[in-house]
């Protein structure tokens, strides 16, 4: 996920096209390329329009459109499940060692509930599996493509889920926390469990050793170029914080199917449909 000052994955480069110009002779323009179309939510802050960025693709012959998640399917993120095997606190900053390699593609962490059906809150459990039909014939639930990591929990989805761009938020927790342990608090006050509120306090702190010449002349820059690149800054924490940050968190927005206010390839978004 990649916030300014903050993180997420690897850089990507990002096809500017959007609508072909006609020919001279006045005939009408060709249909957009629905590959150059970005996958993502627009904000205020992002820079590009609806006709460049759109919750859904089509490409490849494959169309996808996640559905709209409300507030009552977060409240029942919330509360309505409890996570038996919850992850640990980090204890070491993970960015003291590389990034581990990446998965294999088709690598699902899902949702095994153990509870009673019916029961308020349900208990469930984190599981790896190698693949979505793996999981499913064991009875789970795929959350998000790649391994279960700290941020996989149903309690942190609801955060993914509800901020549809998190950029903003986690980047003032990183600029107004005067320690790292402040900063941990800040993003626990966004709703993420302290591992995963940990996992972004330490890409904040590695992108800002990284990038911070090049994120302060940015702050308030769109997080896209008008060619639908992301700015430096963004580039720099998704090259320099994003893959350690991939490797501990888990769950991305982009391996959860969750458009958001950074716009995205579609050839880098997991189809996924989130029914607990």
């Amino acid at each position: 996920m990649t916030t300014a000052m903050s993180a997420t994955r690897p850089s990507v480069t990002i096809l500017a096209a959007v609508l072909a110009l006609s020919a001279c002779s006045g005939e009408a323009a060709p249909a957009a390329d629905s590959c150059a179309i970005l996958f993502g939510r627009p904000a205020a802050a992002t820079g590009l329009s609806d006709a460049q960025c759109r919750p859904g693709c089509a490409c490849g012959g494959v169309t996808w459109t996640p559905p709209t998640y409300d507030a009552a399917f977060v409240a029942r993120l919330l509360s309505g499940w409890t996570l038996e095997n919850p992850s640990a606190p980090l204890t070491a900053d993970p960015y003291a060692s590389p990034a581990p390699p990446d998965d294999p593609p088709d690598t699902v962490c899902a949702v095994l509930p153990t509870g009673a059906a019916g029961a308020t809150p349900r208990s469930y459990r984190l599981g790896t599996y190698a693949t979505e039909a793996a999981a499913r014939a064991a009875g789970a639930i795929p959350t998000h493509f790649g391994r279960c990591g700290v941020c996989s929990s149903l309690e942190n989805l609801a955060v993914y889920v509800r901020e549809n761009d998190l950029t903003a938020p986690v980047r003032a927790c990183g600029i107004s926390s005067g320690s790292f342990d402040a900063d941990v608090a800040c993003l626990q006050g966004l709703g993420f469990d302290l591992p995963c509120a940990q996992v972004w306090a330490y890409n904040t702190a590695n992108t800002r050793a990284q990038c911070l010449s090049t994120c302060l002349a940015l702050l308030s820059a769109p997080y896209h170029l008008p060619d639908g690149r992301l700015n430096d800054c963004l580039r720099c924490d998704e090259e320099r914080s994003g893959p350690v940050f991939k490797a501990v968190a888990g769950r991305t927005r982009r391996n959860s199917g969750l458009p958001n206010a950074l716009c995205r390839p579609c050839s880098e978004v997991r189809p996924l449909v989130h029914p607990y």
